[in-house]
């Protein structure tokens, strides 16, 4: 067997390949090039046109376009009210934004522990953890995955709660045939370049509660009742802060990039599919990693190709597998450290190991493969023959 690139070996590619990566081309360097030569940069027609045409994609009534998937959480929670006292129940795997969110508006975070095969919420964990003080339950569509949203949805309803879908990872998504996007009370994307579709930064919340979509329209806005196109339109100056907002606003320049992204989505999301099927079969018969599972009622966005190694069958931890791996030209990642180990938390809220034990056995585990829609089936293959070349290398 030929040297590790880490051990002074030939990498199997010459060029670094990152885990994801944005795909643009001509059309969407026109949609943004024809809102700079417009009259509006932003707050202008397009944000209604982007969120009208988003909203059509996933089967919402609403959709509100902010500057990134976090504001996109932060709107969510504020439209539902939590605040100081209240609880929400957040999964352990996630990303810190998840929790945070609620944190920004004085509620707390309660972490809950995964389904070990898919590392998605367990409804039945998420229930144990309810209180009087619940308010809400967060769940994540990690890696592309929808959720158990019958079962979420039975313990929203139980216990009167909301439900909100972190759907950051999961556009293109369904469950049991209902988009992603439609599953939850209210449910938030993120446009980041790494994302199925980009902004360049962004996000987007959908509902089917039009009260709820107007309080975070007036959210993203300072927590003002009007922007700058409705006062032009009436010919008015005269505005009203009713709220404690920000300025979460997307772009005019945005809007019209998302908009021509939009249209490829659905090729988009068939390509990750054909990716990730190509690594299923590829280590079908390999004991070192297992993939995560996925449960014959969904539709997997395929986000990210998330596996955990059985280290039982290794003889070094994931960090030098990872190692490896880069030096061969690699780019895997880790999704994620368990949020309630983050420092934050556990001098905040007192939170640290052994909360979600699941989760912190399959952080050790984790790695996250290289899949976006313009690998080749060359890009493929190095993947597979370098995971080949350190497993074989580390193999007990």
């Amino acid at each position: 067997m030929p040297a590790l690139a880490i051990d002074g070996g030939t990498p199997v590619r010459a060029r670094f390949l990152p885990y994801g990566r944005q795909s643009l081309d001509d059309n969407d360097v026109a949609a943004v090039t024809a809102v700079l030569r417009s009259d509006w940069l932003t707050t202008g027609p397009k944000i209604e046109e982007f969120e009208s045409a988003f909203a059509d994609a996933v089967g919402a009534r609403e959709a509100v376009a902010v500057s990134s998937g976090t504001a996109a959480l932060h709107a969510a929670i504020f439209a539902l009210d939590i605040g100081p006292g209240d609880e929400v129940i957040v999964p352990a795997i996630t990303f810190a934004a998840s929790a945070n969110c609620v944190v920004y508006q004085g509620g707390r975070p309660v972490f809950a522990d995964v389904d070990p095969d898919t590392l998605l919420l367990d409804p039945m964990r998420a229930e144990a953890l309810v209180t009087p003080r619940t308010r809400a339950i967060v769940g994540v569509d990690f890696a592309g995955q929808p959720c158990d949203w019958d079962g979420l949805g039975g313990v929203a309803r139980r216990h009167g709660l909301v439900s909100v879908d972190d759907a950051c990872h999961a556009v293109g998504g369904s469950y049991r045939g209902k988009a992603v996007g439609s599953l939850a009370d209210v449910n938030t994307f993120s446009f980041h370049p790494v994302k199925h579709i980009t902004t360049g930064e962004g996000g987007i919340v959908t509902s089917d509660d039009p009260e709820l979509a107007g309080r975070m329209r007036i959210f993203r806005n300072h927590g003002i009742t009007t922007d700058h196109r409705q006062r032009e339109v009436r010919g008015s100056w005269f505005y009203e802060m009713v709220e404690l907002g920000y300025n979460y606003r997307m772009t005019d320049i945005q809007c019209a990039l998302g908009m021509s992204q939009l249209a490829k989505l659905p090729g988009w999301v068939a390509r990750r599919r054909e990716i990730a099927a190509s690594y299923d079969r590829a280590f079908t018969d390999v004991p070192e990693v297992r993939p995560l599972g996925v449960r014959p009622e969904v539709e997997h966005a395929y986000h990210l190709y998330v596996v955990q190694l059985q280290l039982e069958q290794l003889r070094v931890d994931r960090s030098r597998v990872f190692a490896a791996l880069r030096a061969e030209n690699i780019g895997v990642n880790v999704h994620y450290v368990p949020v309630h180990l983050h420092p934050f938390y556990q001098q905040h809220y007192g939170t640290g190991p052994g909360d979600c034990p699941v989760a912190e056995s399959a952080y050790e585990r984790l790695l996250t493969l290289p899949l976006y829609p313009a690998m080749s089936d060359s890009d493929v293959s190095d993947v597979v023959e370098a995971m080949s070349k350190v497993l074989g290398e580390y193999r007990k």
